[in-house]
């Protein structure tokens, strides 16, 4: 019975040591050495002073900025904790809003989100690119397709009175190309676009 119990014992620790301590560290470790970056989750700095991540999106409103895709995340209402209210692109509580294709509430959402889409961008072309009305299953999305990008142009040049071709440009230029060329999609940072058209055009 001790026999045993003193093997059950010394597996215990060794195995304690080896997945809760060395492998940690030792992950840790590989991680900031080659991918220090990535590890430390991917921020992004302006002027010293970290505004954001690559990796989560956030909330633009203003006419000069280009918008990313809505967000479905919430957080407890701070009147009634029993319940949520929306808070968008909330990383503490990442999720969608798990509403079935079928839904009505989710037709009207979409509805809403493009009325006001098409309200804010009277230039852009009938069609409103999906990534646009509909959340990503996470609610925190940091890129949009280039056609969601390319959409909102006119409004972002009238906006920073800046010619269309330009920011065309530079929407060009922040493309990010499918993995290896093969996986995924082309995808544009809404951040890292946003800070590049700060520093080209800056908001008067």
């Amino acid at each position: 019975m001790l026999k045993h119990l003193r093997a059950a014992l010394l597996l215990l620790v060794l195995m304690t040591l080896l997945t809760g301590l060395l492998y940690p560290l030792a992950v840790t470790g590989l991680a900031q050495a080659l991918f220090p970056h990535q590890a430390n989750g991917s921020l992004i700095e302006r002027n010293g002073q970290v505004v954001g991540s690559a990796l989560i999106g956030q909330s633009f409103s203003r006419p000069g900025y280009f918008w990313g895709r809505p967000s479905a995340t919430t957080a407890p209402d701070p009147k009634d904790p029993t319940k949520t209210v929306a808070a968008p692109y909330n990383a503490a509580n990442s999720g969608g809003s798990n509403l079935a294709p079928s839904a009505k509430a989710l037709a009207d959402t979409v509805k809403s989100r493009e009325a006001a889409l098409r309200a804010a961008n009277p230039q852009a072309p009938a069609a409103v690119p999906a990534d646009l009305l509909l959340s990503s299953a996470s609610g925190l999305d940091p890129d949009i397709s280039p056609a969601a990008a390319e959409w909102q142009v006119a409004r972002v040049a009238a906006a920073r009175h800046a010619p269309q071709e330009e920011i065309r440009r530079l929407v060009a230029a922040h493309i990010h190309g499918r993995l290896f060329g093969l996986l995924g999609e082309r995808t544009v940072n809404v951040l890292g676009l946003n800070l590049a058209l700060d520093a080209r055009w800056p908001m008067r």
